[in-house]
């Protein structure tokens, strides 16, 4: 265990993804693993102790013995499945914040391989886009559950103070999303959003 994630000729770190070993490339912009952080933190602080561990900056995850990734950050339940060196089984949840050069696998073939290993919930976080896709697992497949947008106090005053015709409803402008794992939570967006984007 905890061999998944090694280095190619170049020296650059690889996953393995439906036994095939794909290079991670390097994140682009400082302002990914500061999100990372962010959410690792919030999920953290949410939890609390004794509901679950959270888990960031590049431990790796062994799904089954043609998929180890290592995810942005995951929350596993089961202390079973903590190992030494890595992480076994599917976590309860997972984030994946998207890049352009990892956009495609994470909605994909990634997606894939922890709705079929059971991953109860996976958030896809789009940066430039403000917002973040909430999946949940639903017989073996993870599906969309809806689109949360971010919103800033200024932009939630301007569409209160809209015509009614215009203005778009209260559950368009949610901005708090409901975790259902390990006891159940509320992340708010501003808490994810608000730091690299002011």
């Amino acid at each position: 265990m905890g061999e998944v994630i090694f280095w190619d000729e170049d020296k650059i770190p690889t996953e393995l993804i439906n036994g095939e070993s794909i290079r991670m490339l390097p994140r682009p912009l400082i302002v990914h693993p500061e999100v990372c952080a962010s959410i690792a933190c919030i999920l953290g602080n949410a939890l609390g102790k004794g509901r679950g561990e959270v888990f960031t900056g590049g431990v790796v995850l062994e799904l089954d013995e043609k998929n180890h990734f290592v995810p942005d950050v995951m929350i596993v339940c089961d202390p079973s499945q903590i190992k030494e060196d890595c992480i076994v089984g599917a976590p309860a949840f997972v984030v994946e914040v998207l890049s352009p050069s990892t956009a495609v696998r994470d909605r994909g073939v990634k997606m894939r391989a922890y709705a079929a290993a059971g991953v109860q919930e996976y958030w896809l976080v789009d940066i430039p886009g403000k917002h973040i896709e909430v999946y949940r697992q639903q017989e073996g497949q993870l599906n969309i559950e809806r689109i949360y947008q971010y919103y800033s106090p200024e932009e939630q005053a301007e569409n209160a103070a809209k015509e009614e015709y215009f203005r778009l409803s209260d559950e368009d402008m949610e901005q708090s999303i409901t975790v259902d794992i390990c006891g159940g939570f509320q992340v708010a967006l501003s808490d994810v959003f608000n730091r690299v984007l002011s």
